[in-house]
């Protein structure tokens, strides 16, 4: 056999081997957080003013200072005092390294969305116009924890019921919602918009405006256990919106419309959220960090892949096409968003919020910025 005969019998060998393995040097990028890349690569890096940032960042260091890797971070970030745009740009550049997130098949954009705190009109009692109830978290809910059975399946749990002496899955929408109210009893408050507690439960907090003209926060406190389905894309299977234009105002005109067969759509999500009020009305609304939530600053993530209080480097646009790159902090988690590189961005209250968060829905890359080893 000649050399050149040799030579590409071994290179179809090692072909074959990427091909039968995947593991090759073209092999995709494992979904996840990867290795550290250049600050150059965070296109925008150097014009955000990341002061918003900072005053999300200061709002979670309680939560976070007892971490090993975050004590040193947060003792250094309070001993500023009124930091500049570039003195925070290198506080950041000195304390954490940039590392690309990478979804299936080593994609780098994934789908990027929003949410907002609404505003309803609500009572204290119920009344002709107040029918539909916002729910507390209900007394008889069971919570099982299944890590203290499985350790692998840490911060993982079901919810429940006892019939009898059975634990059974909880109420699921349709039954919450339908005339026999087994939640009854469990009210907090009282709206006057059929479909303002679906909505409000997709966003997860929202202000209510009582017929004294004062307003409370309601935060989510609980669900039922059962997950969460996206009634939009029931809307567009059956023909009824096409795909490109599904968002928050064109599925509530749809049900508006519909009212004989809004209940079977709503219904095809089974997720129910609970409320609790809120302390203190004038805070915003607290993510599942348990810290308040800072417009256009603050990100829900998949915990499962971004640890709360990582910030997060967004390059996206706007639904009005402009460009949106800016340092966020992983501050809240959703029913929808799972996944790597996907992601809800808060932006706060009021009606340019509810334009935003209504239409978002953008492609979009994400780094994390990960704290470096001390």
């Amino acid at each position: 056999m000649t050399y050149r005969c040799v030579r590409h019998s071994r290179f179809f060998l090692l072909l074959l081997i990427v091909l039968l393995t995947g593991c090759g040097l073209f092999g995709p990028k494992e979904p996840g957080i990867g290795k550290p890349v250049k600050w150059s690569k965070l296109a925008g890096w150097q014009q955000d003013d990341l002061e918003g940032s900072w005053q999300a960042l200061l709002q979670q260091c309680p939560r976070l200072e007892k971490r090993t890797q975050w004590k040193k971070i947060c003792v250094e970030a309070l001993a500023l005092s009124s930091p500049d745009a570039q003195q925070i740009r290198r506080f950041f550049e000195e304390y954490f390294e940039p590392h690309r997130i990478f979804g299936r098949g080593g994609n780098t954009e994934g789908l990027i969305t929003g949410y907002y705190e609404p505003l309803l009109n609500g009572s204290l009692q119920p009344s002709e116009r107040y029918a539909y109830p916002l729910y507390g978290p209900p007394e008889d809910m069971l919570t099982i924890e299944l890590d203290s059975i499985y350790p692998k399946l840490k911060g993982m749990r079901l919810r429940g019921r006892l019939v009898g002496n059975r634990v059974v899955p909880f109420y699921a929408r349709d039954e919450i919602d339908s005339k026999q109210t087994p939640l009854a009893g469990n009210e907090i408050m009282w709206i006057d918009d059929p479909y303002g507690s679906f909505f409000l439960q997709i966003q997860g907090s929202g202000r209510v405006r009582l017929e004294d003209g004062t307003i409370v926060g309601v935060n989510y406190a609980n669900q039922n256990g059962h997950p969460y389905f996206a009634i939009g894309k029931t809307l567009v299977q059956s023909g009824e919106l096409d795909l490109e234009e599904v968002s928050l105002f064109t599925i509530k005109s749809w049900l508006l419309n519909n009212p004989d067969r809004a209940d079977e759509v709503l219904n095809q999500n089974p997720s129910y959220v609970f409320f609790n009020l809120r302390e203190d009305s004038n805070e915003n609304a607290r993510g599942s960090l348990n810290v308040p939530l800072t417009a256009q600053r603050s990100l829900a993530v998949d915990k499962n892949v971004i640890p709360l209080g990582t910030p997060v480097w967004l390059e996206t646009t706007l639904p009005d096409g402009s460009t949106f790159h800016r340092l966020m902090l992983a501050q809240d988690t959703g029913g929808a968003i799972r996944g790597p590189v996907r992601a809800d961005v808060f932006f706060g209250a009021g009606e340019l919020a509810e334009q935003y968060a209504g239409e978002m829905k953008q492609q979009g890359r994400l780094y994390a910025l990960l704290p470096k080893e001390q």
